[in-house]
């Protein structure tokens, strides 16, 4: 093997105990500890503990209060602890963890620190993304390049440790590894990668994703290694770990000498969850038993995003009226990239396990030309205004007159944003009416062979043709349905998407939709309602068993899940639909009214006005804390609504709509189970490790934080890139937990044997259950609908026989044959 192929197999061994990083205007929750995932969860916490100094599981405090609360059943801790292979008592073992962890030291400094802190500075400058008033000079040759070109004049380096670097990486790298055996090059990259996971996070998603700024100015992990050494070398620091050696995976070991070697919080933390599981899955199964095939057409149908905070909102808007709703991946199956009328660049709008397959653009309609030239006139008002403001502000010339001339301006837009945000709300809600929404006069372009017009777009297509062809439409919406079990349509049907509202908040892409990357999800509904609309799709859907009556009307709309407000875009919906849209506005209201007032009370918010208090909290710039997101998931309950239709799940459960009699070959659900349950397992383990150590794998307090390049936050002035959750978003006060860091409760309404067959085609999902990294509970409607839970290696255990005994025995239900 040539020292190119055997440098070049190390780092991608070592780039495993990196996790991506996405940047902060496109967020996307992701488990940190991804690269560990083929071992099991407590092996994968040690693992980010060697490598972090990060804890990976919950202080004793915290099962204390969980204990205490009654959220960790006693009987079903005991069990636990047996199985673990701990004899003390609950109260004993908490006692000893707490005076383990008191006894604990983290390194304060290292001897890297000086090579961390003048490459983080470099890592800042070449990997902005439109936040630098002044750019990095030749970053169009890639970093490596330019950081050969450029740091030679930074004062901080010593003087030759960037003139007598090679032109090729590879060969810097050969040239500081020669001295080790090739058995330790991967531990010593791997320990260089994680020295900085979030920096090293954000260059493997560039690299393995790419995208516009990727395209322009490259960065590869082999280019940052070499000069993450030169540093080393140049500083001084040891180039290897103390503790050097080949990290092989470990042999495989059966779920008893695994389970044994789990240490107590473990147990605890199986015990938490075991009792939420429990609770969940038996209410489902209670209400499989009463399910009824036949129902009166409903007013109107509502398709939300399975996100834990349309449960919130779907249940209030079914207390209303006689309303349907489902639950559904939020980009709607559609995987898009969506350049919007008036943005300077295009999004991912699909989920990051998702490649974009299509480019929608929206454009202006013919018949709305009035609205369009309004827009661009209003638009291009503020357009100038603001780049005038930013010319004087950045230019060295004017930027002290221009701060004493328009000093007493900003001083009262400071202080009324600060002290009356709700006042400022009211101002910017009066603007927005002034000026025509794109959604207004805009349409998304779905034929193929529609060519843009000159200068409308300038964001890279990446190769993505445009639009969607016919077979592709009657693809995207027999499989919607399909998926979801539809059965019957109302006169209205309604695809909500979701976003959120927000100011001064870096991380407001992680309250939009998780399935659309980090962005809102009205652009996906809308192409979804407008394929729909299609009456040539309609035809085609009827010949694959899907009717819809010539009276169903396809919405879009968008769920503002800091405010629950709910926007219909209606402007091409027929007349004869008016008063079922008037009514549908009206109960949107008063639902909107009551999810808010859930939502206060969550906060502990002033709850005298509630609606206005979440205004105040989308408009306030000092506000740490807008809306929760999706803090308190803890399930995924794959099934018809009316399992849990009349159940309060406290917006702590994602919900997919499944009709098992509907998919006779589990195709359906093999996408499900593929798709959004490793999305929703991928949220569910950031917001379990940012709790517990927010500091490691959060981001922090966000008063603290300053964002950098437009990609991420620091905390203070430098060093590392926060990779994930703040603080705020997690914690009701530093020591105390809103979100109970349990790992994914996956509550499955269908044949237990259907799903065994399923995981037995993907091994993928098999290694997740097995390692421990969400829990799967299969209610069998065929079976007296009974519950069974995923035990090792594709076996079950029936609830109702682990009810009876204390020592159940696995495999009570069919297991299909090994392949």
């Amino acid at each position: 093997m040539s020292t190119e192929t055997a440098i070049r197999d190390s780092i991608e061994q070592a780039s495993t105990a990196v996790g991506r990083v996405w940047p902060l205007h496109s967020f996307v929750t992701a488990n940190p500890l991804a690269g560990f995932e083929d071992r099991p969860f407590h092996e994968a916490v040690a693992r980010g503990e060697s490598l972090f100094g990060a804890d990976g599981y919950p202080r004793a405090a915290v099962f204390r209060r969980a204990w205490e609360a009654g959220r960790i059943e006693s009987e079903v801790l005991r069990e636990e602890l047996n199985r673990h292979g701990h004899d003390a008592d609950p109260e004993t073992l908490l006692d000893r963890m707490a005076s383990e962890e008191s006894a604990e030291e983290r390194d304060s400094a290292t001897s890297s620190d000086h090579v961390d802190h003048v490459l983080t500075k470099w890592l800042s400058a070449f990997l902005d993304q439109g936040g630098a008033e002044w750019p990095m000079p030749d970053r169009s040759k890639g970093f490596y390049s330019a950081f050969r070109s450029v740091a030679r004049h930074d004062s901080e380096i010593p003087n030759g440790a960037v003139a007598d670097l090679p032109d090729d990486p590879i060969e810097a790298l050969a040239d500081h590894l020669s001295e080790y055996s090739e058995a330790e090059w991967s531990s010593i990259l791997e320990h260089h990668l994680t020295a900085l996971p979030g920096w090293t996070g954000l260059i493997r998603q560039r690299v393995e994703d790419g995208d516009v700024w990727q395209s322009a100015y490259p960065i590869t992990v082999p280019g940052y290694l070499a000069v993450r050494l030169a540093l080393v070398t140049a500083f001084g620091a040891p180039i290897a770990p103390t503790d050097v050696s080949d990290h092989e995976t470990p042999d495989p070991v059966d779920a008893a000498e695994s389970a044994a070697a789990a240490p107590p919080a473990e147990a605890f933390l199986t015990a938490w969850e075991a009792t939420y599981r429990d609770e969940l899955s038996e209410a489902v199964a209670a209400r499989s038993a009463t399910l009824q095939d036949e129902r009166d057409r409903p007013d109107a149908q509502m398709v939300f995003c399975i996100d834990t905070r349309s449960e919130v909102i779907r249940r209030h808007v079914e207390s209303t009226g006689d309303y349907e709703t489902y639950g559904y991946a939020g980009f709607f199956g559609i995987p898009m990239r969506y350049e919007g009328y008036d943005a300077a660049t295009g999004t991912n709008a699909c989920p990051p396990i998702v490649d974009p397959e299509h480019r929608i653009a929206d454009r202006p309609s013919d018949d709305h030309d009035h609205r369009h030239e309004d827009h661009a006139r209003w638009t291009a008002g503020f357009e100038a205004a603001e780049h005038l403001v930013e010319s004087l502000k950045s230019n060295a010339a004017t930027a002290f007159s221009f701060v004493e001339t328009a000093g007493s301006g900003y001083g009262a837009a400071l202080t009324a944003r600060t002290l009356l945000p709700g006042r400022v709300h009211d101002v910017f809600d009066a603007v927005d009416e002034r000026i025509p929404n794109p959604v207004e006069f805009c349409r998304p372009l779905l034929d193929p062979d529609h060519e843009a017009e000159p200068g409308a777009g300038t964001a890279a297509d990446g190769g993505l043709p445009s639009g969607l062809t016919f077979d592709e439409r009657v693809e995207y919406a027999a499989t919607a349905f399909e998926l979801m079990g539809w059965d019957e349509f109302a006169r209205v049907v309604v695809f909500a998407g979701h976003t959120s509202e927000t100011t001064n908040n870096p991380h407001e892409s992680s309250l939009d939709c998780g399935a659309c990357a980090g962005s809102p999800g009205g652009p996906n509904a809308r192409v979804l309602a407008t394929i729909c609309n299609d009456d040539a799709v309609r035809e085609a859907l009827e010949a694959r068993g899907i009717d819809i009556p010539e009276d169903t009307v396809f919405v879009a709309g968008e769920h503002n899940t800091t405010t629950d407000e709910v926007e219909l875009f209606v402007d091409s919906t027929p007349e004869s639909h008016a008063e079922d849209l008037d009514r549908l506005r009206r109960d949107l209201a008063t639902a909107a009214e009551s999810a808010a007032a859930e939502r206060v009370a969550s906060m502990d918010a002033d709850a005298s006005d509630p609606a206005r208090e979440t205004e105040r909290r989308a408009a306030d710039w000092a506000e740490t804390r807008p809306e929760w997101g999706l803090a308190g998931n803890a399930g995924l309950v794959v099934g018809p609504r009316d399992l849990t239709a009349d159940v309060d799940l406290n917006g702590r459960a994602f919900l997919h709509s499944y009709d098992w009699q509907t998919d006779p070959e589990g195709d359906a659900l093999e996408a499900i189970l593929t798709g959004p349950m490793v999305v929703t397992q991928w949220i569910n383990a950031q917001y379990y490790f940012a709790t517990v150590d927010t500091a490691a794998y959060g981001s922090g307090s966000k008063v603290t934080q300053n964002p950098v390049g437009n990609v991420g936050v620091y905390q203070g002035n430098g060093g590392d890139l926060m990779r994930g959750l703040p603080l705020q978003s997690l914690k009701q006060a530093d020591d105390e937990p809103y979100h109970q860091p349990l790992r994914l409760s996956t509550v499955v309404h269908a044949p237990v044997d259907r799903v065994t067959e399923i995981l037995s085609e993907h091994a993928q999902l098999v290694e997740l259950l097995d390692n421990n990294w969400l829990s799967l509970t299969v209610v069998d409607p065929t079976q007296d609908h009974e519950a069974f839970h995923y035990d090792e290696e594709r076996s079950w255990i029936g609830l109702a026989e682990r009810e009876a005994s204390t020592e159940p025995e696995p495999a009570t239900a069919p297991v299909a044959a090994d392949d």
